[in-house]
């Protein structure tokens, strides 16, 4: 059973920065592209940004494009989600997922990843 577990939340003034983990169990983790989601209060679960399974292509939300970087490490079996310039508005719970099936293109749609962490709470205060 894969298992996602999510650190690095927090609480942060705007225009701060924080560093999301998402640590996983398992030995395929390089086979699998990964993505971050959100859910902000009062709102349904967004995608926020992918990651392919060589990490040589990513793809973001809109609302989180030259803000936010992606990236991973195989070798630890680690996504991370740099996050930069950090507004109210990217208050939300933060959930990394992993792909349901090994193909290596981008995902960006809930339907498409079968595993989830418990989620990071971040919080932006103005």
């Amino acid at each position: 059973q894969v298992q996602l577990v999510e650190s690095g939340g927090g609480l942060v003034q705007a225009g701060g920065s924080l560093r999301l983990s998402c640590a996983a169990s398992g030995r395929t983790f390089s086979d699998y592209t990964m993505g971050w989601f959100r859910r902000a209060p009062g709102k349904e679960r967004e995608f926020v940004a992918t990651i392919s399974r060589s990490g040589g292509s990513t793809y973001y939300a809109d609302s989180v494009k030259d803000r936010f970087t992606i990236s991973r490490d195989n070798a630890k079996n680690t996504v991370y989600l740099q996050m930069n310039s950090l507004k109210p508005e990217d208050t939300a719970v933060y959930y990394c997922a992993r792909a349901r099936s090994s193909y290596s293109g981008i995902r960006k749609y809930e339907y498409e990843y079968a595993y989830w962490g418990q989620g990071t709470q971040v919080t932006v205060s103005s």
